[in-house]
């Protein structure tokens, strides 16, 4: 197997089981603080409010990839193959067009974060903003900076020392989940342009899993 393919493939189910544990051992750690020392952990809410996002954001990608998102298969069941294909096809051309302009969106909200340009054009990204002002100073609320991204201070604050982490961290996940989106979306439409499915949305797999455990409950009983 192609390693950086498998890499690739294995983001989504990295970084969605990473955060899943460390929202529970945060959660875990402020209940016990909170009702055995009577005391709080002030980052956990946000830390973990971010967490959630990060998880729904990745998600999409990783459901995509998985031809899980909902979807009504009614009127693609009842096509012959080609055209069938053909609504997959232009199914999956509006959803890499709504990926791009999702991927331009979240470019520009989180670029001057990290006191990058973002792009001109209202639909289409037509080159970078010449004039526009950094944001690489602002906070998020509660979470405090870590000594080990001291190093952050003198490329994004001018030196000044953060009390908090910046925004560009927690946000960094827009850019990089409507990337990953756009992939998945991609893959999709070589899967289907190449034959190798028929549809955007594998709404009938499910159906074959719960039959198939349906049939492993039966062999038990």
């Amino acid at each position: 197997m192609d390693h950086s393919k498998a890499f690739t493939d294995r983001i989504e189910e990295t970084l969605i089981a990473g955060i899943l544990g460390a929202m529970t051992l945060i959660t875990f750690a402020n209940v016990v603080t909170r009702y055995g020392f009577n005391q709080n952990i002030l980052w956990a809410l946000e830390l973990t409010v971010f967490l959630f996002g990060w998880l729904v954001l990745l998600g999409t990608s990783y459901a995509v990839k998985k031809g899980a998102h909902l979807g009504v298969d009614i009127v693609v069941n009842a096509l012959p193959p080609q055209p069938r294909r053909i609504m997959g096809l232009a199914a999956v051309f509006v959803c890499i067009s709504f990926s791009l302009l999702m991927l331009k969106g979240a470019w520009d909200y989180w670029a001057n974060f990290a006191n990058l340009p973002g792009t001109e054009g209202r639909w289409f990204p037509l080159g970078f903003e010449e004039n526009y002002r950094g944001k690489g100073w602002y906070e998020v609320n509660d979470i405090p900076h870590p000594a080990i991204l001291g190093w952050m201070e003198a490329v994004f604050n001018e030196g000044e020392e953060y009390e908090k982490i910046p925004r560009m961290i927690p946000y960094v996940v827009l850019p990089l989940s409507m990337g990953l989106l756009l992939l998945r979306f991609v893959q999709s439409g070589w899967a289907l342009w190449i034959g190798k499915t028929d549809r955007v949305v594998a709404s009938h797999e499910v159906e074959d899993e719960l039959e198939e455990i349906r049939d492993q409950m039966r062999g038990e009983n």
